[in-house]
């Protein structure tokens, strides 16, 4: 334990946080003696303002004052530089007056306005979303993420929105190259308004025509400081409950926040389910109208007179049947979603039923179709993020387009094809298919010691 004088606290605290854009340094009083620092995002300002500020120009004895601020429940003298900067970066904040300095509890905890997680809900952990506050989504990353490591860079986007943007990150694991293409992408965008997450990600993306998105859009304060331990740039925005983390790789979008609280062994399971989802919604269609209309070869005979039997008073060929079916399926999936909440569940799911049984008994459709078309919507649901679950439900038409071509060749042909694509991908210059863009600094120390 060491002690140090207050202007050394002080000194020290200014050189740490300095390049922090929520870093805030006052001084008080006419002798300029009283001095406070803290980080607006994780510090109660108006508690501060009330307790700290007004009291400094009510009282006029220097000492007086010291002995209040001494009294001050959760305050306690800031001895030690360690305990210093781990209280600043919880919300404490250091009062220095004369020789001596304090960290007073001025822990600002957001509860009013943040909301539960809606359209990336777990079963366990951490149930809280960002707001549309940018101050708010600071402190909740600052909460989980208190170290003096954690960057936040601050601009204004939007000519006419003067929307404010936030670029957080660990200086210590993030790629330099990466960072720089970040803040170069955002300077480069020149818009009037800008009031989405999705619409910034839009804009900062260097390829115009693509199939798979190369950011992750997440409303989880939980999955952005996961991602900032693995050496990634958040990018967080006012007016919206959203935040971007760049750079992304294929395996982010299969990955739920379940997973680090679950049993390994079952993690893998659930992971190796939602890929094994993934083929099915794609693949499936094509297949069917491959053993319906081309291929029956492959399939034991039973199950190809099985299939025969259920289309024998379908009008017209497989293909159609599949794009009339998936269709449906669209509609009622974008209705479940624009309906008001208290009408949409119920509305798509009577009409489903009666749509489905309805064709079924006209002859418009097959069993196995109606089958084979809730297969697809449910393993397409397993996906977490709905930005992967989006291009994939583009994806299968591709899919159904060169199975009614070419057959069972024509779906290879595309899974190849789709592979070889996503192994050319790169998101921020990284690898889309790598497993993770950090390596630990004790491993890469190992290996140059190595070397």
């Amino acid at each position: 334990m060491t002690t140090h004088r207050a202007s050394n606290a002080a000194n020290w605290l200014r050189e740490k946080l300095a390049e922090q854009s929520d870093y805030e340094e006052i001084t008080l009083g006419a002798s300029s003696q009283i001095q406070l620092q803290y980080l607006k995002s994780v510090t109660n300002s108006n508690l501060v303002y009330q307790y700290v500020v007004v009291p400094s120009y009510e009282m006029d004895d220097v000492q007086a004052y010291e002995a209040y601020i001494a009294t001050f429940p959760g305050t306690g003298k800031a001895d030690d530089l360690q305990k210093l900067i781990e209280g600043i970066l919880e919300g404490y904040t250091l009062v220095s007056i004369g020789p001596n300095s304090y960290l007073l509890n001025s822990v600002k905890v957001e509860s009013g306005g943040v909301g539960e997680a809606i359209n990336e809900a777990i079963v366990q952990g951490p149930r809280e979303a960002f707001s549309e506050s940018i101050e708010t989504n600071l402190n909740l990353i600052r909460r989980r993420y208190q170290t003096s490591e954690l960057k936040v860079e601050t601009m204004t986007l939007g000519s006419l929105s003067r929307t404010a943007i936030a670029i957080v990150y660990d200086q210590k694991r993030v790629d330099s190259s990466v960072l720089q293409q970040v803040k170069d992408r955002l300077k480069k965008v020149k818009i009037d308004i800008l009031q989405s997450a999705g619409e910034l990600e839009k804009y900062i993306s260097p390829h115009r025509f693509r199939i798979f998105p190369n950011m992750v859009v997440t409303e989880r304060p939980d999955r952005v400081v996961l991602n900032l331990t693995e050496g990634k740039v958040a990018i967080l925005m006012d007016t919206t409950g959203f935040a971007i983390i760049a750079p992304a790789v294929f395996t982010d979008f299969f990955s739920a926040m379940d997973d680090k609280i679950q049993i390994p062994l079952v993690s893998q399971f659930l992971k190796l389910i939602r890929y094994v989802g993934l083929f099915i919604t794609l693949t499936l269609p094509g297949l069917y109208v491959t053993f319906a209309s081309y291929n029956p070869e492959i399939l034991k005979s039973q199950l190809v007179l099985l299939i025969a039997g259920s289309r024998a008073a379908v009008p017209y060929p497989s293909f159609m049947e599949v794009f009339f079916m998936l269709l449906m399926m669209e509609f009622l999936t974008e209705a479940s979603l624009r309906l008001p909440k208290a009408i949409g569940p119920t509305a798509t799911t009577v009409g489903g039923l009666i749509l489905g049984q309805a064709a079924t008994q006209a002859g418009l459709v097959s069993n196995i179709m109606i089958i084979l078309v809730s297969a697809v919507a449910i393993s397409n649901f397993v996906i977490p993020l709905s930005m992967m679950g989006y291009t994939i439900r583009v994806i299968k038409y591709i899919i159904i387009l060169t199975a009614m071509l070419f057959g069972i060749v024509g779906i290879m042909i595309s899974v190849v094809g789709i592979i070889m694509y996503l192994s050319d991908v790169r998101s921020f210059g990284k690898p889309y298919f790598r497993l993770t863009l950090w390596e630990s600094k004790e491993k890469v120390g190992h290996q140059h010691g190595k070397s």
